[in-house]
């Protein structure tokens, strides 16, 4: 039953990821899914779902700095080829795992693209792309659970493969602010989701028990909306 549900909520988010809205920074642009918004937070975009349950599953962060030392591609790609080692509330230690590490080009543009388990969030991947412009140095980075991994996949390829880079001034005639040169852009804390509902994802309901923080409520009507978007779809085939 539950592997059921959560192909349905699978095929619902790569319906939805097929209507998207160009979301534009300062200094990248990319297709944003369906049903998804970003806020300034400081000198960072934050992207989720306007869904409360999709916002536990994964997060977008677009971050840009001013070029420092450290700051190249092939920097970058010495970089998240190791291992990130954070600590962690109670002492412990949290080592990620890089899976890989490549070079690739988006748009005429050339991006580092790698992904780790566990260097950002317990228990969820995250894909890091970055690059340089400029004087600017820019990521974007995807964090999503890790059992939601392959459902979020596609959805994720689609968003990187419209990114853009570029650097643009204000009317002024000034740079808009950006980190400085002495902040990491691929580093930091790693975060960890707590009951205040930080960066709400990786929460747990208070509902407790089912897939994605669902009752048996909530995945009665999941089958049911579903269920009424094949319906539909299959009606839109049948008319062309």
């Amino acid at each position: 039953m539950k592997n059921l549900v959560k192909l349905f909520v699978v095929t619902g988010l790569l319906i939805n990821s097929a209507h998207a809205k160009r979301f534009a920074s300062q200094f990248c642009s990319f297709e944003l899914p369906s049903g998804w918004e970003c806020a300034l937070e400081g000198t960072e975009w934050v992207c989720q779902s306007e869904n409360a349950e999709r916002k536990k599953e994964s997060i977008i962060i677009l971050a840009a700095k001013l070029r420092g030392k450290a700051d190249s591609l092939s920097q970058y790609q010495a970089y998240l080829k190791k291992t990130k080692t954070f600590k962690l509330p109670g002492g412990k230690t949290q080592v990620s795992e890089p899976k890989y590490t490549d070079k690739i080009e988006v748009n005429e543009h050339q991006w580092i693209d790698a992904l780790h388990m566990a260097s950002e969030v317990p228990g969820f991947f995250t894909r890091y792309l970055a690059t340089v412009k400029e004087d600017l140095g820019v990521a974007v980075t995807f964090s999503v659970a890790k059992d939601f991994y392959p459902a979020y996949k596609p959805i994720f390829d689609k968003v990187v493969q419209s990114l853009r880079v570029f650097r643009q001034k204000s009317k002024t005639g000034t740079y808009v602010p950006v980190k400085s040169k002495d902040e990491n852009l691929l580093g930091g804390d790693i975060i960890v989701p707590d009951q205040t509902g930080t960066m709400n994802i990786g929460q747990k309901s208070s509902k407790g028990g089912g897939m994605f923080g669902m009752g048996d409520n909530d995945y009665i009507l999941a089958i049911i909306a579903l269920a009424v978007i094949g319906f539909i779809i299959s009606k839109k085939k049948k008319k062309k």
